[in-house]
């Protein structure tokens, strides 16, 4: 089967993912993200929503932790006494991307005893797994592998591609969250760090995915168009949730340093051979074929976008590149066609079962989430809300934030994005 056989499933629903939630196409003025993420809004100036959304959360984040080394040294020295009982200080999840990769070496240089975490879902590359391995033996870090239940994971992934929503990653980033937070809470490790960063993840439609943490999503999907029952499939319940928020710290480490992914690939490759990616997320084979051939022909989204569009804002890479970038695919014709028939064979399809993904009409996270999280979600718009008002009124005999942390700076925050957190 091949890809040239797919074409004329394309057009049917990018077309008409064109027409229904764009009327007129508009690119942003400062990067490239367009009217293909249906909730985009542009200002005066022809700049989007998520630049002013980076730039107000560059400033909260990581200025305030990056430009200060006090605060990293103040977060290294709570997670070292918190882990002085334990055989490790923290947990750190490895893909063999660049920033988990570099999250790795971090916590060797900062002194951390780190136990590296692998999900090992059936897609590793054979790059991700020999990049993963030469990082860790020469960091001297141990590496636990979880390794999921093919078959059931298998009929997870091609239900989500049953259900016709953008979120195929969902099972994956969903069951790396739970495997995490076992591992750290058997343990007794009271600290994961993740290699989410502000400054190069901060374009995040979510209309493109969404829902990750949501187990009652991933179920609802899976009794619909699932052939078996989850029953080894690692997951997080609401409780599970919750416990992790009271008792695991997740701690974006990257945004405490000024980092460049640029730098970060440099020095991997200099330091321990690490061999960079074509595009981002693509130490997954199924990744690389679902942002490079289901994204873009079935819903019409280019993820590079997003990708490009917050190194854009972080200075390392210009908007002309970008778009000289974008008109290109970044995985070779050779390549797409290999992994398509390596996906089409390893997920067990028909060619009708294929057809009828690619035509079944765009659906969203909505028509499958769990009313619960809807309902927190709900209220949790109408709590910041509240904040905002009342952070925005004069702050009359109050001291201000700055104030408050500079006071104690052992305060626990929050102060984590949204991740892209595919593969």
């Amino acid at each position: 089967m091949s890809l040239e056989s797919q074409e004329n499933t394309r057009t049917r629903s990018q077309y008409m993912i064109d027409k229904s939630w764009s009327t007129s196409y508009r690119t942003c003025r400062r990067c490239v993200m367009d009217s293909s993420d249906p909730d985009i809004s542009f200002d005066a100036e022809g700049v989007c929503n998520h630049c002013h959304s980076y730039d107000a959360g560059l400033q909260r984040i990581v200025v305030a932790n990056g430009a200060n080394p006090r605060r990293l040294e103040a977060l290294i020295r709570r997670v070292k006494h918190a882990g002085r009982n334990s055989e490790y200080d923290c947990i750190i999840g490895v893909s063999g991307g660049v920033d988990s990769s570099y999250v790795a070496h971090l916590t060797k240089t900062l002194g951390l005893r780190a136990l590296a975490v692998h999900l090992d879902n059936g897609w590793d590359s054979e790059l991700a797994v020999q990049n993963i391995e030469r990082l860790l033996t020469q960091l001297d870090i141990e590496l636990y592998t979880e390794v999921l239940d093919w078959e059931e994971f298998r009929d997870l992934q091609v239900a989500f591609l049953c259900a016709s929503t953008p979120d195929s990653e969902v099972p994956t980033d969903h069951a790396i969250a739970a495997v995490l937070f076992r591992v750290a809470t058997d343990l007794k490790v009271h600290y994961v760090f993740s290699g989410c960063n502000a400054r190069t993840e901060s374009h995040l439609p979510r209309a493109w995915s969404q829902g990750f943490l949501d187990w009652g999503y991933i179920r609802n999907v899976n009794r619909r168009f699932g052939m078996r029952p989850l029953m080894s499939y690692p997951h997080l319940t609401l409780v599970d949730l919750l416990k992790s928020r009271i008792f695991i710290n997740s701690i974006d480490i990257l945004n405490y340093i000024s980092y460049s992914m640029q730098e970060a690939c440099l020095r991997l490759e200099r330091e321990y051979s690490w061999r960079p990616y074509e595009s981002k997320h693509h130490e997954s084979i199924y990744t690389r074929f679902y942002q490079e051939f289901l994204l873009p022909r079935k819903f019409g989204f280019d993820k590079r976008r997003m990708h490009y569009s917050s190194l854009i804002c972080a200075g390392e890479m210009s908007r002309d590149q970008a778009i000289e970038l974008l008109v290109r695919t970044a995985t070779a014709d050779k390549q797409l066609q290999e992994d398509y028939e390596y996906v089409f064979k390893k997920l067990s399809l028909t060619e009708a079962e294929w057809a009828a993904i690619l035509n079944a009409p765009p659906r969203r996270y909505e028509d499958f989430a769990s009313r619960v999280i809807l309902v927190l979600r709900r209220v949790w718009h109408i709590v910041r809300s509240v904040n905002r008002y009342v952070a925005s009124r004069p702050a009359s005999g109050r001291s201000s934030v700055a104030e408050d942390r500079a006071a104690d700076p052992a305060k626990k925050e929050d102060l984590s994005p949204e991740c892209d957190r595919e593969g």
